[in-house]
C-alpha cells in the first residue's frame, strides 16, 4: 500500500495542464501577457467606438489622440449612428392674426406647439405617433425643401408649406384661437433653436442664447387650412 502512493501522485501531476503545469515565473509572465492583451483590446475597441460615434465631448477633447490611433491602419469609412443625434432643442411655435367680431384685427401671442407635444409625451407610456412625430417631421420637411431665405425649392417646398400650415391651423383650433377672438386669417410660424447644455463635468462652452427662424405670414384660405392659398 505504501509503495503505491508515489505512483498515484505522479499520475495526478502528469494530468495537470495549461498554466497550472508551468512553473511560478512562467505563470506570472503568462498572466502579465494576458492582462496586456486584454487592456490593449479594450483600448482599441474604445478608440474605434469614439472614431465612428457622433461628435461628442470626449471626441472634441481627445480627437487628435483618436485619429493618431486609428489612421491609417484602422481607418473606418462608416458611421455607427445615422443620422447623428441632435444636440439642439428645436421648438416650433405659431401665432395668429385674428379678425374679431367687431371687424378689427388682433395678433395672438406665440403658442409653443413643441412644448405642448413634449408635455403630452412626458410620463405617457403609450404616446401617440402624432404627438411624437407629426409636428417634428413637418418642420424637418419644410427646412429640407427651403433655402435659408425661406424660399421653396420646387413643388415639394410648396407642399411642405401647405402641410405645415394645415397642422398649425388645426392646432390653433384646439387652442380656441378662433372661438375666443374671431376668425384666424393669417398664421406665422417660427422655430426656436437652443443648444443642449454640456454635462457639469465638461469644460465645453456653448452659447445659451436661442436662435429664431421666423417665417413670413401665411394667409389661411376661407375654405380651411387644407385649401390652396
Amino acid at each position: 500500500m505504501d509503495g503505491a502512493e508515489p505512483v498515484v501522485s505522479g499520475a495526478l501531476a502528469s494530468d495537470r495542464g495549461g498554466l497550472a503545469a508551468l512553473s511560478l515565473p512562467y505563470r506570472i509572465a503568462a498572466a502579465v501577457a494576458l492582462a496586456f492583451v486584454t487592456v490593449a483590446a479594450c483600448v482599441h475597441l474604445g478608440m474605434v467606438f469614439l472614431h465612428v460615434a457622433p461628435q461628442n465631448t470626449a471626441t472634441r477633447q481627445h480627437g487628435r489622440a483618436v485619429e493618431e490611433w486609428i489612421y491609417p491602419e484602422f481607418e473606418q469609412n462608416w458611421k455607427l449612428f445615422a443620422p447623428n443625434p441632435l444636440q439642439q432643442n428645436i421648438a416650433v411655435q405659431v401665432r395668429a392674426e385674428v379678425r374679431t367680431s367687431d371687424g378689427g384685427h388682433r395678433t395672438t401671442g406665440w403658442y409653443d406647439l413643441s412644448a405642448q407635444d413634449g408635455a403630452a409625451i412626458d410620463g405617457n407610456l403609450l404616446p401617440s405617433h402624432t404627438q411624437q412625430n407629426e409636428l417634428r417631421r413637418a418642420w424637418d420637411f419644410f427646412v429640407a425643401s427651403h433655402d435659408s431665405e425661406n424660399r421653396p425649392a420646387g413643388l415639394r417646398g410648396t407642399l411642405s408649406e401647405h402641410y405645415l400650415r394645415r397642422i398649425v391651423v388645426l392646432r390653433l383650433g384646439r387652442e380656441r384661437a378662433e372661438a375666443d377672438a374671431g376668425r384666424v386669417e393669417r398664421v406665422q410660424v417660427r422655430s426656436r433653436t437652443a443648444n443642449v447644455p454640456p454635462p457639469s463635468w465638461s469644460e465645453e462652452q456653448v452659447s445659451d442664447k436661442p436662435v429664431f427662424r421666423v417665417l413670413p405670414w401665411w394667409r389661411v384660405p376661407t375654405g380651411g387650412a387644407g385649401a390652396s392659398a
